[in-house]
């Protein structure tokens, strides 16, 4: 997974995020065009999202709630990375960090999706699950972006082959967030290629990631270093 510089960025986009065209404001819709391909095709461009806010910045009377929102909601896929963060810095305060009492439709959203964001970095994987379905609004918030669930699943199976041999069915139910352990296993064994056996028990592939190494631990200690010690001790004693 790139998603600071994916396979799929035409010419066209890379000419505008590295070159002085970055800097015209036309060049948003351009850039727009490109995060709306994004969301369709289920890839993410980073760094040209972030022109996009950067051009944001420097022309606020351009500014799209939605297309902030579908920025924040591409990085967020990217989990965990530093790419939701690097685009909140660039929005403006009132956006990032709302007043409680005057805070706009787009500050609230931007609120709704670091705190989604911030689950998913923390691998409170089963809270974020529950904080979706608690409010429509998250839906509304993703609905733009194409197999976002789906996204989302691949990545946090992509974590636990990282972590784990052996997983029981239930607990990746929860983690997965999904409704049922048939659902479960059609998704790790078609998706992820593991196996479950018949008492609901996962088996991940062994992997460089979730295989034990043996670690040895060497100190090379010398003769001159036990010698300098025991005079030192000698010393104190006089």
């Amino acid at each position: 997974m790139n998603g600071e510089d994916p396979q799929e960025r035409p010419d066209s986009i890379r000419t505008v995020i590295n070159g002085l065209e970055r800097y015209n404001p036309e060049a948003a819709g351009t850039l727009e065009g490109y995060l709306q391909l994004q969301c369709e095709e289920k890839f993410c461009d980073c760094n040209a999202n972030r022109a996009l806010l950067k051009l944001y910045q420097l022309n606020p009377d351009r500014i799209k709630d939605e297309v902030i929102t579908n920025i924040l909601v591409k990085a967020m896929t990217q989990f965990p990375s530093p790419q939701f963060d690097l685009a909140m810095h660039l929005l403006s305060p009132s956006h990032s960090n709302p007043a409680p009492t005057s805070a706009s439709e787009l500050a609230e959203a931007v609120a709704k999706l670091r705190a989604l964001n911030a689950q998913l970095e923390g691998a409170q994987y089963e809270r974020f699950w529950a904080t979706m379905e608690s409010d429509e609004d998250y839906a509304d918030l993703t609905t733009d972006i194409a197999g976002f669930e789906e996204m989302i699943r691949v990545r946090i199976a992509q974590l636990i082959s990282q972590s784990f041999r052996e997983v029981d069915a239930g607990v990746l139910e929860k983690w997965l967030g999904l409704d049922d352990l048939e659902s479960v296993t059609k998704f790790v064994t078609e998706t992820c290629g593991w196996k479950v056996d018949a008492d609901g028990l996962v088996h991940i592939p062994k992997n460089p990631e979730n295989e034990a190494k043996k670690t040895e631990i060497r100190e090379d200690v010398t003769v001159d270093m036990f010698a300098r010690q025991i005079k030192r001790s000698w010393e104190e004693t006089v």
